[in-house]
C-alpha cells in the first residue's frame, strides 16, 4: 500500500470511529422533554408581568443557558442503557454531576468511557420520567448572568464579528460538533436567550443559510435560525415569546471563558 493510500485509509477509519462514537444529534432523542419557562408571559413577542395563579405556581425558569449547555454535555459524555434497571434518585444525581462537571467544550468521550444512564433509551425519555431530578441538578440559572463572555453583546456588536461567527458556526457543524449560541438584540431586550444549534437545514434560497435549533423554551419541536448573506445578519424564527427577525449571536461554551 503506498503512503497516500495509507493516509486516506487511516483518515477514513478515523472518521468512521468518530462517527460511531458520536452519533448524529436528534431532536427527538437528545433534548429535554420539559420546558424552560419564561419569567414573563408574552403576547406576540411582547413581555408582560404574570398575574394570578400562573404567577404563583412552581415554575422552572432562567435555565436556557443551562439546558443548552447540558444537552451538549449529555451528547458528548453520556450514553443510555434501556435494558438495565433505572438508578435511585441519589445515584442518578451523582451521574448527572459526572456529566455536568465536565467542561462542555471538551471533546466527546469514547463510547466505552461515557457515563452510563440505565433504564432509559435517551435523554428525552429520561427527562420525561425523572424531570424533577434533572431540573434540580443540572445547574442554577443565576450564574449565567455573570458569564465573562456576556460582555460581547456590548463590545462586539459589529457586522464583521457576526460574519466571523457565521463562519465559525459552519465550521463547528461541519466537524460534527454542536454550537451553543447566545441570542440578543441588545440594547433592545426583545430577546436575551441561549439555544443549541445542531444542524444545517437544506435550502435552495440564494444567500440564505438555515439552521435547526434546540430551544429549551420550545421542547416540542426544532426552531430555525438563519443567516442572510445579502444583509450580513442572523435572524430567528417568530413565536409567542419573540417577535422574530434580526438577532446577534455569540458562541458560548466553545472554549474557556467564552
Amino acid at each position: 500500500m503506498n503512503r497516500k493510500l495509507a493516509t486516506v485509509t487511516v483518515l477514513f477509519l478515523s472518521i468512521g470511529v468518530a462517527s460511531a462514537a458520536t452519533p448524529v444529534f436528534r431532536f427527538d432523542r437528545d433534548t429535554f422533554a420539559f420546558a424552560n419557562m419564561t419569567v414573563f408571559e408574552y403576547e406576540n413577542g411582547i413581555a408582560h408581568i404574570r398575574h394570578g395563579q400562573d404567577a404563583q405556581q412552581r415554575r422552572y425558569t432562567r435555565r436556557c443557558f443551562v439546558l443548552a449547555r447540558t444537552a451538549m454535555q449529555f451528547r458528548k459524555f453520556a450514553r443510555f442503557d434501556p435494558q438495565a434497571p433505572p438508578l435511585s434518585d441519589r445515584d442518578l444525581v451523582a451521574r448527572i454531576h459526572l456529566v455536568t462537571n465536565r467542561a462542555a467544550w471538551k471533546p466527546p468521550l469514547p463510547d466505552d468511557q461515557k457515563i452510563v444512564f440505565p433504564g432509559y433509551a435517551d435523554l428525552r425519555q429520561m427527562s420525561e420520567a425523572r424531570g424533577l431530578v434533572l431540573q434540580e441538578n443540572v445547574g442554577k440559572g443565576w450564574p449565567t448572568y455573570w458569564r465573562p463572555g456576556n460582555y460581547r453583546m456590548i463590545f462586539a456588536p459589529s457586522v464583521e464579528y457576526q460574519e466571523q461567527t457565521h463562519a465559525n458556526l459552519n465550521a463547528t457543524l461541519a466537524r460534527g460538533d454542536l454550537f451553543v449560541g447566545f441570542l440578543t438584540t441588545f440594547p433592545n431586550f426583545s430577546i436575551n436567550h441561549a439555544v443549541l444549534v445542531y444542524a444545517r437545514k437544506p435550502d435552495n434560497s440564494a444567500g440564505i443559510d438555515r439552521y435547526l435549533v434546540y430551544d429549551s423554551n420550545h421542547p416540542e419541536k426544532p426552531r430555525e435560525l438563519w443567516w442572510s448573506e445579502p444583509q450580513r445578519t442572523f435572524a430567528y424564527e417568530k413565536d409567542w415569546d419573540f417577535v422574530g427577525g434580526h438577532v446577534r449571536i455569540y458562541q458560548i461554551y466553545g472554549k474557556p471563558l467564552q
